[in-house]
């Protein structure tokens, strides 16, 4: 999916969500596990009840590879259903020495069909540049995440005097374009979305972080929104895990519903 339908989408359901599908099979209801596929008949029901509501659905692949062959299976499903007017993400982090990142960029693309990857950008443009060579294809490099013990190394100050996470962004921001490169900034760092739309001011950012882990969705908006939208604000276990019932995917609908809700008011109240 480029850019313009992505926009496009993001307009027709007032809605700039992305929902995870971090499926643990020890997390899905149990009268599910006597199926012959219980994550995909789990996602499935995710899917059916919550397409209407988000504009990308991000599957973290290490839930998948962790069962092996028929988790690959699993998701490999999973990404078929996937409505095609729908952005899919593979949450992989993948990022290695060009020849290796190819044959990445090869499974998740060519294969698989993923319209976009999370990548590592720690060991440069030769990691990088194997995956921006696919048309209509996106990367999504992490940027500033949201986990406690990112501060390790993202905010060390270089010799510039800016931040570690500033110079992976000004830097990589000039391998690709806003057309083929998004950034993944976690919604706990609000403060921060002001200097890196400074930097990147029009490229999408993929923003985890709300729900569980606490970001505030509309300080995110005032902060990082443009004239396009550009965000799509992920939620994982809030809306998946919302229920544990034979209701789980009414439950998960209703928490999907109500982040679209205000997610719709925020984008008229930028004029989209």
């Amino acid at each position: 999916m480029d850019k313009k339908n992505l926009i496009k989408q993001i307009k027709l359901k007032r809605s700039f969500l992305c929902i995870g599908l971090d499926t643990d099979i020890n997390k899905i209801p149990s009268y599910l596990l006597g199926l012959d596929d219980p994550v995909f008949e789990f996602n499935k029901k995710i899917i059916d009840s919550t397409k209407d509501l988000c504009v990308a659905y991000k599957p973290n692949i290490a839930f998948y590879e962790s069962m092996g062959v028929k988790g690959w299976q699993s998701l490999q499903r999973t990404l078929d259903y996937i409505p095609n007017d729908i952005l899919t993400i593979a949450d992989a982090k993948r990022g290695d020495i060009g020849n290796t990142s190819n044959m990445y960029a090869k499974s998740f693309f060519e294969h698989m069909n993923f319209d976009a990857i999370t990548v590592a950008p720690y060991m440069g443009l030769d990691s990088v540049k194997p995956f921006l060579e696919f048309e209509n294809k996106w990367v999504i490099l992490l940027a500033l995440t949201s986990n406690p013990s990112s501060s390790d190394f993202q905010n060390i100050k270089t010799q510039s005097g800016k931040q570690l996470f500033e110079e992976v962004i000004e830097k990589s921001s000039k391998w690709g374009t806003d057309s083929n490169m998004m950034y993944v900034v976690g919604a706990t760092r609000a403060s921060s979305f002001n200097q890196i739309r400074k930097i990147i001011p029009n490229h999408f950012l993929l923003v985890p972080g709300v729900g569980v882990q606490g970001g505030d969705l509309q300080e995110i908006s005032q902060h990082a929104m443009t004239s396009d939208c550009g965000l799509l604000v992920n939620s994982s276990r809030s809306i998946i895990y919302a229920g544990h019932g034979i209701d789980f995917a009414e439950k998960a609908r209703n928490e999907a519903k109500g982040l679209q809700s205000k997610m719709s008011s925020l984008l008229e109240s930028k004029g989209l």
